[in-house]
């Protein structure tokens, strides 16, 4: 088993004030899990207008889909022009 897991940074620019920022991070969020079969979720900056930290999960048998995915999912957020990825990191565990 191969599990992935990223962490995203955003600026949301357009921002002033936490209900402009869920509406942003939910339309990211319900974007990427129609799209890729994935877990993610907000894991941090949650009271800061401005910024986002989502987490994203997946599991595969293969080590190459499982950073194929991720690399498609960051790329997909980049490409959504909704906030912008300011830090991304991504880990690969083989259990």
């Amino acid at each position: 088993m191969v599990a992935g897991i990223c962490s995203i940074s955003l600026i949301i620019h357009e921002s002033h004030s936490l209900k402009d920022k869920r509406m942003v991070v939910k339309s990211i969020v319900e974007k990427v899990k129609n799209r890729f079969n994935v877990s993610i979720a907000e894991v941090g900056d949650n009271d800061v207008w401005q910024r986002a930290e989502l987490g994203i999960a997946a599991v595969g048998n293969d080590r190459a889909f499982v950073n194929s995915v991720m690399d498609k999912v960051m790329n997909f957020i980049e490409n959504l022009h909704l906030a912008e990825v300011i830090d991304q990191k991504i880990e690969i565990i083989n259990c």
